[in-house]
């Protein structure tokens, strides 16, 4: 049955609510712009669907893992141009990345990007933001446990699209007690904001520096192997095979796209998101249509001053008490993608690799001093993620082992 244009609306509209807390909270804990990330989220979306013929009902909205690096790159001084140039640069791998899948096909990223490689990077991630949440959270912990709290209930009690949106739902109740509890809590902000007005964009087209660059670009490599999970979750909620058409190529093209526009206005890199593959799932309405009216609500509301300014008042502590589930649970889908992928611990370079790539990834990043080659800074986490990748197409591998590696990493999509 074809639905009516107003309940498409309303359909589009679910699908912003359901990406809104994660997509804003990026550039919140960053630095950057929310009103900008909601604009590159939804213009990055129609850029995605014009890339794939308008086939994958998919939106896209700001990634977590360049997170470190992003925060990284402002306390080492760096300009806001710079860092634009650096999320410009994961998007141009990822275009390197589609071509080279346009001509051997998806399985080699499954043969580079394997479990026993993107679960500890992905472990990584969330260890490496550990430290950000709890500081965070020191400036009242009562409200930052509270908005914890909260998270996890909403997470595990309620039902529906609710249960899907438990970071929204926990920024909501901390930000109503800190109107009215949190000291140095003010309103004024939002109240001299303008009601309609274009967001403050950073242009990434400084000067050309090869220090962010070399520190952010490198993430793509993490999320590349998540965009193939949440593509073929897409097709298997759908009921098609979105890797033989449009073509995995395609999407990863869609992505990079999306990235490099993120990163010329200011955004946060650009990924798609399992949350509106969730309400796909929930809804049983899979017109791709849809996910570009939701666009059009994002970009709407990218030119709210108004809500921008909300978004920036949000106590620290609130961030701090949602960053503590958020970067848990990174750091917990590293563990299951290892668990899922039935990772063979007994074979020593298994746990080579692994060992590896946490002292590498959890070692550089804690340094006082930031390791570089010349003037060029080295990310811990890309680092990690280029010798596990390196180590563990070095070292041995028989046939059958081989197998069972590729087998499991499709399961793993599978189950994502």
């Amino acid at each position: 049955m074809e639905l009516s244009m107003q309940k498409k609306s309303v359909l589009g509209l679910q699908h912003v609510v359901a990406m809104f807390g994660a997509t804003v909270l990026v550039p919140l804990l960053t630095g950057l712009n929310p009103s900008v990330a909601l604009l590159a989220a939804g213009v990055g979306t129609l850029l995605f669907h014009l890339v794939t013929k308008r086939m994958v009902p998919v939106f896209l909205g700001s990634s977590f893992a360049f997170i470190p690096a992003i925060i990284i790159a402002t306390e080492r001084g760096y300009s806001w141009a710079g860092i634009g140039l650096g999320i410009m640069g994961a998007g141009v791998l990822y275009l390197l990345m589609s071509a080279l899948v346009a001509v051997v096909g998806h399985k080699v990223i499954q043969r580079i990007f394997p479990p026993i490689v993107t679960g500890p990077v992905i472990i990584v991630i969330g260890i490496t933001l550990a430290p950000v949440a709890i500081s965070m959270s020191e400036g009242a912990w009562w409200l930052a446990l509270i908005t914890t709290a909260t998270v996890i209930v909403a997470a595990v009690f309620f039902k529906g699209l609710f249960r899907m949106l438990p970071i929204l739902t926990g920024a909501v109740v901390g930000y109503i007690l800190a109107i009215f509890f949190f000291e140095g809590f003010s309103f004024q902000p939002v109240l001299d904001a303008a009601w309609v007005g274009l967001p403050e964009f950073t242009w990434g087209l400084g000067d050309l520096s090869w220090a962010p660059i070399a520190l952010i670009a490198p993430i793509a490599f993490v999320t590349m192997i998540e965009h193939v999970g949440d593509i073929m979750a897409n097709g298997n909620v759908v009921g098609k095979d979105f890797f033989d058409e449009p073509g995995l190529n395609r999407t990863l093209l869609g992505d990079g796209i999306a990235t490099l526009f993120a990163g010329l206005i200011g955004g946060p890199p650009n990924t798609t998101y399992s949350e509106n593959t969730g309400v796909l799932a929930v809804t049983k309405v899979y017109d791709p249509l849809i996910l570009r009216i939701g666009a059009g609500f994002a970009i709407f509301l990218a030119l709210i001053p108004k809500l921008a300014a909300v978004l920036r008042t949000v106590p620290v502590p609130v961030l701090g008490g949602l960053s503590v589930v958020l970067f848990g649970m990174i750091a917990a889908v590293g563990l299951r993608t290892l668990v899922t992928a039935q990772v063979d611990f007994s074979k020593s370079r298994n746990m080579i690799v692994v060992g590896l790539i946490l002292v590498f990834g959890l070692g550089i990043s804690g340094l006082q001093s930031a390791l570089a080659i010349g003037d060029v800074p080295i990310s811990g986490l890309a680092l990690a993620a280029v010798l596990g990748v390196i180590i563990n197409l070095v070292l041995p591998l028989n046939e059958d082992e081989d197998e069972q590696i590729v087998m499991a990493s499709e399961a793993k999509t599978d189950e994502d």
